[in-house]
């Protein structure tokens, strides 16, 4: 048994040998002697300009340009609402009014203190002319009739409640006959004509933003523009960043006080460059370069970059629109080697 079985080992060795001597030989070949003969393997992309943008992205919330909200400084009744939401309305319009006889406002009292301390002060006016009184006596009296008028004024704020500002009434808290506390918000008037935000910015990319950089807002299917309007100079020290103000123009109010948008500032603009993948780049002694294939062989390029987006890099110099750059394979090469391109390139304008 054991003849046997080294007899037929011996058989299938021959046999191996003979075919390897044979006129049928397979020649054997390592992949540096395949890369020699036939070229490395490289799939390469047509150098093309094009726009290359970096750009910041935030989630934020919109507001008015102005915005401000009235609260109750008695508490007491509703006794009227003037306007409804969406009413545009002028500075110191009345917009609620609460019942003139609550106590706590004292509002006849003080209207007739003023009205007294008015007619007071127009006596003594009148007998400092003719010299009856000093000039004390008649700045004591101004200054009575002032501080009556403004106990005067305080009241009626607080009865007759006023538009802080010229706007769009855009919500009111109340309803007419509610009973409300002191200090409850009462309404927002806002405008909306110009949206604003305000976005956190890290301290490594505060430098990025200056004054007048374009910006977008989108929400649902709207899209708003916009310029930056400020960047504070001192960080936030509860955020750890910069806050950096946008402001965005609103045609026809097509957006709303509070919405949530996806922003985006363009920090920077090079609408006809050179622009490329980082992986493509190689770091050689401190240097950037890259492989083009041309005439069959790979040419070793160094190249000037400038600003990187994401994975994509701005290439200031050192490449040409028509080349072929070499985006696969370019590992294996070495200045001048043969290279096989198994991706041809679509053609210009395909």
């Amino acid at each position: 048994m054991r003849t046997a079985g080294a007899l037929a080992v011996g058989l299938v060795v021959t046999a191996v040998f003979q075919v390897g001597c044979g006129s049928d030989q397979v020649e054997t070949r390592n992949t540096e002697q395949i890369y020699a003969e036939e070229g490395v393997p490289v799939r390469v992309a047509t150098v093309e300009l094009t726009e290359f943008r970096t750009e910041f992205t935030y989630t934020a919330t919109l507001t008015g340009i102005r915005e401000s909200s009235a609260y109750a400084a008695i508490a007491d009744r509703v006794a009227a609402i003037h306007v409804k939401v969406g009413d545009r309305v002028a500075k110191d319009d009345v917009i609620i009014s609460f019942p003139t006889d609550n106590p706590a406002a004292q509002y006849y009292q003080a209207k007739v203190s003023f009205e007294n301390a008015r007619t007071s002060h127009e006596r003594i006016e009148n007998l400092y002319a003719s010299g009856g009184v000093s000039r004390q006596a008649l700045d004591n009296s101004q200054a009575a009739r002032e501080v009556a008028e403004a106990n005067w004024d305080a009241v009626r704020q607080a009865v007759e409640v006023k538009a802080p500002i010229d706007g769009v009434v855009t919500k009111i808290d109340v309803q007419e006959s509610d009973n409300v506390e002191e200090d409850v918000e009462l309404f927002t008037i806002a405008r909306l004509d110009t949206m604003k935000a305000r976005v956190w910015v890290a301290e490594k990319d505060v430098a990025e933003f200056i004054e007048g950089l374009p910006a977008t807002a989108r929400w649902n299917d709207r899209v708003l523009a916009g310029r930056v309007t400020q960047v504070d100079m001192s960080i936030n020290r509860d955020r750890q960043a910069f806050g950096v103000v946008i402001a965005f123009d609103n045609p026809g109010i097509i957006a709303m006080s509070g919405i949530t948008v996806d922003l985006t500032i363009a920090t920077y603009s090079n609408p006809h460059c050179v622009v490329i993948d980082r992986k493509n780049i190689q770091n050689e002694d401190g240097r950037s370069v890259v492989y083009v294939a041309a005439d069959g062989a790979a040419m070793k390029r160094r190249v000037s970059t400038g600003r990187t987006q994401g994975a994509r890099v701005e290439v200031r110099d050192g490449l040409v629109p028509g080349e072929l750059l070499i985006v696969e394979g370019q590992m294996l090469l070495e200045d001048g080697a043969k290279v096989k391109i198994i991706t041809a390139p679509p053609p210009p304008g395909a």
